[in-house]
C-alpha cells in the first residue's frame, strides 16, 4: 500500500480509538469533567501527563530544534525534564492536598481575593491559547502532508476530533484518551529511531547508536558525532558539537532559556491540573515520577533522532541534481516547509552555512515526519509517525482547552458572575466553552505565529513569569499577600509578553546586541519571573499580612497525607 492509503488506516483507526474512549468515559457531573472524579491510578495518570506534555513541541519539533541548534538544542532536554523535578518537589503534592479544581482557584482561596482570581484566570487563558497556537500548527502539518490535504482543512478535521472527545469526556475522557494518545506516540517515535541506528550504525538503541561508529557510506568507521562534526566544517555550519561558539547561543541565553522552560513546565495550568485528578498526594508525587519514566523515553532519544535525521538529510541532498531530486524532497516541497532557491542557476542544490550562499530552506518541524521518509523505511512506518505526530498534537491540545473551559466556567461564571447555577449548567457552560476554545485554537491553527517549538518556548516563558513564583509563594510563604499576588501576576506576564512581542512581531530585525542582557524573547520568562518573586514580596512586605484562615490553609496543604 501507498504512504497515503497506510496513513488514512492507521489515523483513521487512532481516531475511532479515542472516539470509543470518550464515549465509553462520558461524564455527568462537574467533578468527572474537571479532575476526573479524583480517580485516576497515579501510572495511568503519569502516562496520560506524559502524553499531555509532550505536545507537537516535543515530537514534532524537539528533535528538529536540536539538528539545526546541535548541542546547544540541550536547552529543550534539560528545561522542560527539570521542570518536572521543580513540579514532583515544590507543586504537586501541595496542590493536590488543596483538593479543588483549577489552579486560579487556589490562587483565589490563598490570595484571599477575587481579583487575584481573575487576574490567573487571565494568565491561564492567555498561556493555553499561546501554547494551543503550536499545537494546531502541528495538526495542520501532518495532515498537509500525509493525506494530502491543504493545512487549513487540516486544522478544521483536528479541532472536530479534540472538541467530540472533550466535550462528551471532560477531565475523564481526556485522560484515558491520552493513554491511547501516549501509546501511539511512543511507539511512532521509538520504532523508526531503532530502524535508522540499526541502519546507520547497527546499534539497535538509539541513545547507544548515538554514541556508535558508521557503518556504511563515505563516514564508515567514524564516530557518528564526528562525521556530523566534520560534515558541518565542509559545509561552513559550526560544529554540531561545539558549545558558546559564533552562530550558536550565548552561555547566558542558553541558562535563561534552561531555567524559563523548567519554571514554565512547573507553572503550566494543564500540567498542574493533571495533579488534581489522582486520590490523594501520595499518587500525585508517583504521578511525577511515572511521568518523567514515560517523557525520558522519548526525550533520551530526541537528540538521536536528530543526528540521524540532520546527516541523511544533508547526504542525501547536498550536491544532488534539483532533478534528480529524492522522493521524499518533492513530497515535502508540496507543504513549503523545505525549498530550493537556485541562486547560481546550475539546477545543483547545495546547502551552505553561508545564508547567502546557501539554497535550501529548511523548516525544523519537517526533520522528525520526513525522517522514515529520508531513511526510505516502509511505508507503514512513515504512516504511523504521522498518526504519532497527531497523537501528540490533540493530548496536548485537549488538555489546554480544558484549561480554558474550566477557567471560564468554574472560576469566572461559578465563582464569580452567577454562583447560583446548578451543576447541571455549570457543565453545560464548561461545554459550551470549550467549544468557543475549539474555534479559536482553529483560528491560530490557521494563522499561527511562528514554527510550533518556538511558539511553545513563548508560552513556557509567560507561565514561568506568571504561575510559577505565585504557586511557590502561595505554599511556603505565609506572608505573601493578595496585593502582593497581583502585582507579581500582572508585573511578571506583562513584561515577558511585551518583550516577545516587541521582539518577534515588531522589531524583528533586532539580534542579540539589541536583547536585555542577551537574553532572546524564548529566554526572557526567567526575567519575567525573578521580577514576579521581587515585586511580590516586596509588596507583601508593606502590606497587612494574610487572615488567620488563609495561614491555616497553607499549614494544612503542607501536612503529609495520613498525618
Amino acid at each position: 500500500m501507498s504512504i497515503q492509503a497506510w496513513t488514512y488506516l492507521i489515523v483513521g483507526a487512532s481516531f475511532l480509538l479515542y472516539i470509543g474512549i470518550a464515549i465509553w468515559s462520558r461524564v455527568r457531573t462537574t467533578s468527572g469533567f474537571y479532575v476526573a472524579g479524583r480517580g485516576v491510578p497515579a501510572l495511568a495518570n503519569g502516562m496520560a501527563t506524559g502524553a499531555d506534555w509532550m505536545s507537537a513541541a516535543s515530537f514534532i519539533s524537539m528533535a528538529g530544534l536540536i539538528s539545526f541548534m546541535g548541542y546547544t538544542g540541550a536547552i529543550y532536554l534539560m528545561g522542560w525534564t527539570g521542570g518536572y523535578v521543580l513540579l514532583a518537589l515544590l507543586l504537586a503534592p501541595y496542590l493536590r492536598n488543596y483538593g479543588k479544581f483549577t489552579v486560579p482557584e487556589f490562587v483565589g482561596d490563598r490570595y484571599y481575593s477575587q481579583t487575584a482570581r481573575v487576574v490567573a484566570v487571565l494568565c491561564a487563558i492567555f498561556i493555553s491559547f499561546t501554547y494551543v497556537a503550536g499545537q494546531m500548527r502541528g495538526v495542520g502539518i501532518v495532515f498537509s502532508r500525509f493525506l494530502e490535504v491543504d493545512i487549513n482543512t487540516g486544522v478544521f478535521f483536528g479541532v472536530g476530533l479534540v472538541f467530540v472527545y472533550a466535550t462528551i469526556g471532560g477531565m475523564r475522557g481526556i485522560t484515558y484518551t491520552q493513554v491511547a494518545q501516549y501509546s501511539v506516540l511512543i511507539c511512532a517515535y521509538l520504532i523508526p529511531a531503532v530502524a535508522i541506528s540499526v541502519k546507520m550504525t547497527g546499534n539497535p538503541i538509539p541513545q547507544l547508536g548515538f554514541g556508535s561508529t558508521v557503518i556504511e557510506g563515505e563516514n564508515a568507521g567514524m564516530y557518528l558525532l564526528e562525521a556530523i562534526d566534520r560534515i558541518h566544517r565542509d559545509l561552513g555550519f559550526p560544529e554540531y558539537t561545539a558549545a558558546y561558539v559564533n552562530g550558536k547561543k550565548s552561555m547566558v541565553d542558553v541558562f535563561a532559556i534552561t531555567m524559563a522552560l523548567m519554571a514554565g513546565t512547573a507553572g503550566l495550568p494543564h500540567v498542574l491540573i493533571r495533579f488534581y485528578t489522582v486520590k490523594s498526594a501520595r499518587a500525585a508525587r508517583w504521578s511525577a515520577m511515572w511521568a518523567l519514566v514515560f517523557i525520558g523515553l522519548l526525550y533520551t532519544t530526541a537528540p538521536a533522532v536528530a543526528v540521524f535525521a540532520r546527516v541523511n538529510m544533508i547526504q542525501s541532498l547536498h550536491g544532488q541534481s534539483y532533478a534528480d531530486a529524492p522522493e521524499w524532497f518533492t513530497n515535502w516541497e508540496k507543504t513549503g516547509l523545505i525549498a530550493f532557491e537556485d541562486r547560481d542557476g546550475d539546477g545543483v542544490i547545495r546547502y551552505s552555512g553561508d545564508a547567502a550562499k546557501s539554497e535550501l530552506v529548511v523548516d525544523p518541524d519537517i526533520m522528525v515526519l520526513a525522517n522514515p521518509e529520508i531513511a526510505r523505511l516502509p511505508a507503514w512506518v512513515v504512516a504511523l509517525v504521522a498518526a504519532g505526530g497527531l497523537a501528540a498534537a490533540l493530548s496536548t491540545a485537549a488538555g489546554l482547552l480544558l484549561v480554558i473551559s474550566a477557567s471560564i466556567s468554574h472560576d469566572l461564571f461559578k465563582s464569580i458572575f452567577t454562583p447560583r447555577i446548578s451543576e447541571g449548567q455549570e457543565l453545560t457552560l464548561a461545554r459550551v466553552a470549550a467549544g468557543f476554545a475549539v474555534v479559536v485554537a482553529g483560528y491560530f491553527g490557521i494563522n499561527p505565529p511562528g514554527f510550533v517549538a518556538q511558539v511553545v518556548a513563548f508560552a513556557f516563558g509567560l507561565a514561568a513569569s506568571s504561575f510559577f513564583p505565585i504557586l511557590v509563594l502561595g505554599v511556603f510563604s505565609k506572608r505573601a499577600t493578595k496585593e502582593g499576588a497581583i502585582a507579581g501576576m500582572l508585573t511578571g506576564i506583562g513584561f515577558t509578553a511585551s518583550y516577545i512581542i516587541y521582539f518577534r512581531f515588531i522589531a524583528q530585525d533586532a539580534g542579540p546586541s539589541d536583547w536585555l542582557f542577551g537574553i532572546s524573547p524564548e529566554g526572557i520568562g526567567m526575567v519575567g519571573m525573578l521580577i514576579n518573586f521581587a515585586v511580590t514580596l516586596g509588596v507583601s512586605r508593606f502590606t497587612p499580612p494574610p487572615p488567620e484562615h488563609v495561614q491555616q490553609l497553607i499549614e494544612e496543604i503542607r501536612i503529609p497525607g495520613g498525618a
